[in-house]
């Protein structure tokens, strides 16, 4: 051990420490997930407990920690980037999905162990699935009122007080007040009095407002009560809300401190006697205070079906958005494609490019998640983050894989080009074509309503299908208006999904194919679910998808034999939409790359 490199020597302090104070507590197991006390994707510095002991970066997972072992759980995006980041003789690694934490505590804990938690960051779904494993053994599941990791971490930041801005309706399509009714008529449907959100972007969808708390996502941190009538609780930092801001909420949301949210719920009226809280967000502590003397109904919350579905407003910002984020884009793939294989170029220095295109937009408020450029090898582990220590360099006759989106007042985007550096093999030329037969497939689906995502992601992996082939991500995930980049109810995947895909839902189109330590590929469009013309004859109405997205897809990378007429026709459609829409807007050398980029096949 004393050869360990000091982000190892580090991480061993730290897992000691942890173990020093669950002693203390008379613990023999403590569970740190990724997710804040909201359950978001994106974490405040503060937050970032799961980082902070083992150096696992990524937006999901969950680490357990016992007196003498310890495991990390991960899904199908970070099995390589876990294994980069986190000490494998302190943590086994395993797959959250094929390996559940419920399986190892089952295998692990024995009768008479105590596992501590922190009620505030799990669900009581979440915590089901333990303890129906831990009963098995004999074990038990302890909540605790201090997080262990916040008793250990020496200067832990401070939670964030950005302020918060007003949405504009220009933008949000419908005042807040249009959207409480609109809720508070589904409460009443539902036969609830109250609802008490905790997902920071339904609070923000809610109130037209947004911030600047959680990295990546216009976000701050609140919480709020929604009662039958209309009339709102919001539970917030007073420094945050500027005079402007509270005139905006109006006097049908009173204000409350986010510290004073305890005491609150306990003197909670009696008569609000059903009360719903989110299955995805809600945390086992809000449900102990919430069901104190009233009943507490497990749902969705009924902000994420109407924000999932886009005003019409917010479509056209989108797809404005998408014109101005294609543009940028189409800059820097054309100077990628001058200054890429000279050899001079890292990964970092090509998304900091990339991201100086976007920031001249005056709309443009950053990047709405780490840029993923991946060279070479790198591009096979799915949700890699290059740093100045580490970056690699880009060079001729590499692939490189680029996933990256901006956040613009009106439109959130997200975006994956796998670009040849000089030259791809024939092997990369032949697996990159595959997935743009099944990324074109999905694009061209028309489908009755009522089809779920999950009916649908087939047509993605077929190609890859015929050949043994696979990718271990999802294919589509809902994406917000100035909002999360992820977002639900809607996604493609295999993983059973029973939301149907409504004409209004912006989601991804993404299928991939990762030969580790070699090479990525993924190709990624944002696309909006549209009414379809009834064929003649037809029974059943029809949906199909809108491609936003406008950006060249490497022709470099096509091999041109292995698409259909059909196909090809696609391809070439799409390529002469964006070389007519971002031609105008850039400058004369992307306009001549753009005109090569985007020649007909």
């Amino acid at each position: 051990m004393d050869n360990l490199p000091p982000a190892s020597a580090v991480s061993t302090e730290r897992l000691s420490a942890l173990r020093a104070v669950m002693r203390a507590a008379e613990i023999d197991a403590y569970l740190i997930p990724h997710g804040d006390e909201h359950q978001g994707e994106f974490n405040a510095p503060y937050a970032e407990r799961l980082k902070w002991l083992t150096g696992f970066t990524g937006s999901a997972g969950i680490a357990i920690a016992m007196t003498d072992r310890a495991a990390i759980f991960v899904d199908g995006r970070y099995t390589l980037q876990v294994r980069d980041q986190v000490d494998g003789t302190l943590y086994h690694y395993r797959h959250m999905i094929e390996e559940p934490a419920s399986a190892w505590l089952a295998e692990n804990a024995k009768s008479g162990t105590k596992i501590g938690f922190d009620p505030r960051l799990h669900t009581p779904a979440g915590l089901h699935r333990l303890e129906e494993a831990t009963m098995r053994v004999g074990a038990a599941l302890v909540p605790l009122a201090e997080n262990l990791i916040d008793k250990v971490w020496a200067g832990q930041p401070a939670r964030p007080q950005a302020p918060v801005m007003v949405y504009p309706e220009k933008f949000a399509g419908r005042s807040s007040a249009e959207k409480r009714a609109l809720v508070s008529g589904v409460l009443k449907g539902e036969g609830m009095d109250a609802f008490f959100f905790t997902a920071l972007d339904s609070i923000a969808w809610l109130f037209n407002i947004r911030g600047a708390d959680v990295e990546f996502s216009p976000l701050t941190y609140a919480y709020a009560m929604l009662f039958a009538d209309g009339k709102a609780q919001l539970f917030i930092d007073p420094a945050k809300v500027t005079p402007e801001v509270k005139a905006h909420l109006g006097a049908d949301v009173a204000l409350a401190p986010y510290d004073g949210l305890d005491s609150a719920l306990t003197a909670l009226d009696k008569a609000v006697a059903v009360i719903g809280l989110d299955r995805d967000t809600g945390s086992r502590w809000a449900y102990d205070r919430l069901a104190a003397g009233r009943k507490v109904k497990i749902s969705a919350d009924p902000c994420t079906a109407l924000k999932a579905r886009k005003h019409p407003v917010e479509l056209q910002g989108v797809r404005e958005a998408h014109i101005r984020d294609g543009a940028a884009l189409s800059r820097f793939l054309a100077w990628l494609a001058s200054e890429g294989p000279k050899g001079t170029l890292t990964e970092v220095t090509a998304a900091d490019r990339l991201e100086a295109f976007r920031a001249e937009s005056n709309t443009f408020r950053g990047p709405s998640f780490a840029t993923i450029a991946g060279a070479a090898g790198n591009g096979a582990i799915v949700h890699y983050r290059a740093n100045p220590k580490t970056a690699a360099r880009i060079h001729p006759d590499m692939v490189m894989l680029l996933d990256s989106g901006g956040q613009y007042l009106d439109g959130t985007t997200d975006v994956t080009r796998t670009l040849a550096v000089g030259k791809a093999t024939p092997e990369q030329k032949h697996r990159f074509t595959l997935v743009l037969k099944g990324h074109i497939a999905l694009a061209m689906a028309r489908f009755v309503k009522g089809t779920t995502g999950s009916q649908l992601d087939a047509l993605a992996r077929h190609a890859l299908w015929q050949e043994g082939l696979d990718y271990d991500h999802g294919t589509g995930h809902g994406v917000g208006t100035f909002l999360g980049v992820h977002e639900g109810p809607q996604r493609i995947s295999k993983v059973g999904n029973s939301i149907a895909l409504e004409p209004g839902m912006v989601i991804s189109n993404e299928p991939g194919y990762y030969k580790t330590g070699e090479y990525g590929i993924r190709i990624e469009n944002l696309v909006a679910v549209r009414e379809a013309p009834k064929p003649a004859g037809g029974e059943k109405n029809l949906l199909e998808f809108e491609t936003l997205t406008l950006a060249p897809i490497d022709l470099n990378m096509v091999e041109s034999s292995l698409l259909s007429g059909p196909e090809k026709d696609w391809l070439n459609a799409y390529h002469a939409r964006v070389r007519e829409t971002i031609a105008p807007l850039v400058d004369a050398a992307t306009k001549s790359w753009l005109q090569s980029a985007t020649a007909a096949l």
